[in-house]
């Protein structure tokens, strides 16, 4: 009977990480996880864009460039919480490899455990240095849609 279990454990184990292993999956992961976080700030986003419907009559633009500026926002931290999401799994794989790769280069492992602290300080800070660049300029983008279409969409039903 635990043969049986054991087997069907390993054949599940097995099935998971060929699929896992997969480059569509993780496309797939990551526009799941992007499909949820923007399908959970909905109404974050559809206050926004009603809050500017209340408030476009207002003779400056500056209506429009809030609304515009918080939607770039949202979207710029749901890009980077997404492409987190997603990293994480290459991030390990490389500090493993890093780490494997100084035990068999015959260091102590006092020695490893040091550098090993500072490769995770430096693929930290390389990482966070990345979303942050590119979460900027998702947030750049969609801000200056926004701005274009709340601008032109109103003052041309103005």
């Amino acid at each position: 009977m635990a043969d049986k279990e054991e087997q069907e454990t390993m054949t599940s184990y097995k099935l998971f990480l060929s699929v896992i292993s997969k480059r569509r999956t993780w496309a797939c992961l990551f526009l799941v996880v992007y499909a949820i976080l923007l399908s959970s700030s909905w109404n974050s986003l559809n206050s926004i864009v009603n809050w500017y419907g209340e408030n476009h009559q207002t003779s400056s633009g500056l209506p429009a460039i809030y609304a515009s500026v918080l939607l770039g926002a949202v979207f710029g931290v749901l890009s980077m919480a997404a492409a987190l999401f997603i990293a994480v799994p290459a991030i390990v794989v490389i500090w493993i490899s890093v780490v494997v790769t100084m035990a068999f280069a015959g260091k102590s492992r006092k020695r490893v455990v040091i550098e090993g602290r500072k490769v995770t300080k430096e693929i930290a800070g390389f990482v966070f240095r990345v979303l942050l660049k590119e979460g900027n300029f998702v947030a750049l983008l969609c801000a200056l849609l926004a701005y274009f279409v709340f601008f032109n969409s109103y003052s041309s039903s103005s």
